[in-house]
């Protein structure tokens, strides 16, 4: 048997990894500033994650949700203390899409309405629902069509307006920042809009910050930069520092009942302990606080190269757009200097996700590469 072919692969393979570098099996390093698509939120082989997972898988690594387990409630608790989200509820599954999939049949549930609301260059996920609703035609199967979904442009208040006055919306459904539609972020106008016509219209507002979120951006969430609080909140990537697991925070407006929702390996102990480290590690190294500072510093920096038309983001959440297409570049960043980028759906764009213990160093050897790269 061989893999099913769907992934374009650099001739690369890591075989271990620390702070923010990989090594191959020649032991060539690389410096990894695209974090496994953000995954890697507080570094590779961080001490203090895997001494609480080695400690986990020593115990229990798995039993099912029909018995107590106390690691998810102290998640819960240190999550919902550290997000400031402390009177919502979490429920727990295995990735960015089961967490949108959840929170759609969350909304639906409490309104009674099936139509969802959308942005332009969305990414959702990959599953039924979820890719019915990214915004990319290409990756929807004739199955994953959904006629009671509609698109509407970003930042649009005017669109978003005339579609929620109609009643007929369950949610409307935001990324903090749009990550693989290019790094775009809503604005706080328009978030600010959203969180006003959703109470307006009974209408569940939706934040995915499944790649912006958990101190991406110089906040827990990005929709906090608006200062608004959203009704659901879906997390995945950096949740668990690439250790698989998902989650929805809840607001507590919504109403539960025994198998209204499910998972069977969503939560389990080896997940929480993961999550739990990287939680542990934020507070304690005062990470979220640090991004702030040093994404605000790499992107002036990077606003001074010549051939980039534009850098967008906040923190460690970076989009530069060139004025060629990105993946030649990318290519000699990673055969010439040693370097992880990542793309977008955009062509021109190069993403910066790194791990948010990256230094100064680190990103300034990034810098001189990038200016040798688009000055040849």
């Amino acid at each position: 048997m061989q893999l099913f072919d769907v992934y374009p692969l650099f001739d690369v393979a890591p075989v271990r990894a620390e702070g923010c570098y990989l090594w191959d099996a020649s032991d060539q390093q690389y410096l990894d500033l695209y974090g496994g698509h953000a995954v890697i939120s507080i570094g590779h082989a961080h001490p203090h994650y895997i001494k609480l997972i080695r400690k986990q898988i020593e115990r229990i690594g798995f039993y099912s949700n029909s018995v107590k387990n106390p690691l998810q409630a102290e998640l819960a608790e240190k999550l919902g203390e550290l997000a400031a989200y402390p009177d919502y509820r979490l429920f727990l599954c295995n990735s960015g899409a089961e967490a949108i999939e959840n929170a759609l049949k969350l909304a639906s549930f409490q309104t009674k309405r099936k139509k969802v609301l959308f942005l332009e260059r969305s990414f959702h996920g990959r599953t039924s629902a979820a890719v019915g609703i990214t915004d990319n035609p290409k990756i929807q199967a004739p199955v994953n069509y959904i006629e009671n979904a509609a698109r509407i442009g970003f930042n649009d208040i005017s669109q978003l307006e005339a579609h929620l006055a109609t009643e007929t919306y369950c949610a409307v459904v935001i990324e903090g920042i749009q990550g693989v539609g290019g790094i775009h972020m809503p604005s706080d106008a328009f978030l600010q809009a959203a969180r006003e016509l959703c109470n307006l219209t009974q209408t569940v507002l939706i934040l995915d910050e499944i790649q912006s979120g958990y101190g991406r951006t110089g906040k827990f969430f990005a929709h906090q930069h608006a200062g608004i609080k959203a009704d659901l909140i879906t997390i995945a990537k950096g949740m668990a520092n690439g250790f698989p697991i998902g989650g929805v925070l809840i607001g507590p407006q919504f109403d539960s009942w025994h198998g209204m929702l499910g998972t069977t390996f969503g939560g389990n102990h080896l997940a929480c302990a993961a999550a739990i480290a990287v939680l542990d590690v934020l507070k304690s190294e005062k990470y979220i606080e640090e991004t702030a500072v040093a994404g605000t510093y790499a992107i002036e920096k990077l606003r001074s190269i010549p051939g980039i038309k534009e850098v967008r983001g906040l923190g460690w959440m970076i989009g530069i757009e060139l004025n060629q297409p990105a993946k030649a570049v990318r290519l000699r960043l990673l055969k010439e200097h040693q370097i992880f980028t990542g793309s977008s759906s955009q062509a021109n764009v190069l993403r910066l996700l790194p791990p948010l213990c990256v230094t100064k160093e680190q990103f300034d050897n990034f810098f001189d590469a990038l200016t040798l790269v688009l000055s040849s």
